[in-house]
């Protein structure tokens, strides 16, 4: 099962939309490339169990 969640980039503060496996877990993070600077951000994504609302944090990658 797949959502959509919205993030801001770390680098350049856009908002983009991103798609969520929710069979990863309830908690996840890895790398995502901004869809409008390209630069990697690793997100930090929790999934309510009992909602399945969807938040992500966001931190520069090194």
């Amino acid at each position: 099962m797949e959502n959509t969640a919205n993030y801001f980039c770390t680098y350049c503060g856009e908002e983009s939309i991103t798609f969520v496996d929710l069979s990863g877990g309830f908690s996840q993070n890895y790398i995502e490339d901004c869809q409008v600077c390209c630069q990697p951000n690793r997100l930090f994504i929790t999934v309510d169990e009992e909602t399945l609302e969807v938040t992500i944090e966001t931190d520069i990658t090194y």
